[in-house]
């Protein structure tokens, strides 16, 4: 069993991220109100690009969580990588240290801004590389799903707990499949069309998307970029991994190998599987790739 930093304790660790956590969830339902409205909706999208978008609940949430966690453990040696300190001032290759917290203060920014609900806070805390602990809080459904490196469940914020209901499907053309709102990928639209799932449903986030297969809403995530493309980054997978594995599903490369982090410009690259059942999640694999290489898909 891998063991806390010194002087970290665990149940009172989970407590502090519960406390932080619905502390984000108002502040990003505040903005998430405001930006409704045209008259504000300028202000709040401070750094604007066309595929990339960041807004003022993005930037607060940020350095509010950095801000509580170095206030209640400021003698703890743990380091921070997060997508906003990453995108204006830390851009480094790796970050030496074995405890690394990994946060997306807003995941599903777009959805964000177009009002959708489909938005979710992501912090893990990896060690030597790896996920160990996960929160994702999807603020529009009361819901933070924990991972204490152990377990995993579901709060709302007056502590009621729900269930999760994870898929016992094992053949690939059974499976409902989530997907991507906002981000177009004909590789994958491709790929989605040869498998023939029995069913498509589409949102943004990848927490909210790992959610959906927690409820039992969805069996399988499927993200997908070739080389030379944009593809998603660590803080997109280190919280939902967290909270999906030891729940009894898995998240893995297609050849059904664990996802390394804190690599060269934290890029998850490739085809990679998320599944509500461990037990199959290698078979489902390896229908995907059948499905590939009868078609020759990606060559």
């Amino acid at each position: 069993m891998i063991k806390l930093p010194n002087g970290v304790n665990i149940n009172n660790l989970i407590g502090d991220l519960r406390e932080f956590s619905w502390e984000a969830a108002d502040i990003l339902k505040y903005y998430y109100q405001r930006i409704k409205d045209d008259k504000y909706k300028g202000k709040l999208i401070k750094f604007k690009a066309i595929n990339d978008p960041v807004t003022l609940a993005d930037l607060k949430v940020n350095e509010m969580i950095i801000k509580r966690i170095n206030e209640r453990y400021y003698d703890v040696n743990w380091n921070f990588l997060s997508e906003e300190n990453n995108k204006k001032e830390f851009v480094t290759k790796y970050i030496k240290s074995d405890w690394l917290w990994v946060l997306d203060p807003l995941d599903g920014t777009k959805d964000y801004i177009q009002g959708t609900g489909n938005y979710a806070m992501h912090l893990a805390l990896n060690y030597k590389n790896r996920p160990y602990l996960g929160v994702v809080l999807i603020p529009e459904k009361n819901e933070l799903w924990f991972s204490n490196g152990i377990q995993s469940w579901c709060e709302q914020k007056d502590g009621t707990l729900k269930k999760s209901c994870l898929s016992k499907e094992k053949k690939i053309r059974d499976l409902i499949l989530v997907s991507s709102k906002n981000h177009s990928n004909k590789n994958l639209k491709l790929l989605i069309e040869k498998i023939r799932f029995r069913k498509t449903i589409t949102m943004g986030s990848i927490g909210c998307k790992v959610a959906s297969i927690m409820r039992g809403e969805s069996d399988i995530y499927i993200s997908l970029s070739l080389p030379g493309k944009s593809s998603p980054k660590d803080w997109d997978f280190a919280a939902p991994e967290a909270i999906l594995r030891t729940a009894g599903g898995s998240i893995t490369t297609l050849e059904n190998k664990k996802l390394t982090y804190n690599k060269e410009n934290y890029c998850q690259e490739g085809i990679i599987i998320a599944t509500g059942n461990k037990l199959f999640h290698q078979s489902i694999c390896s229908q995907i790739k059948v499905v590939i290489q009868e078609y020759g898909l990606f060559q």
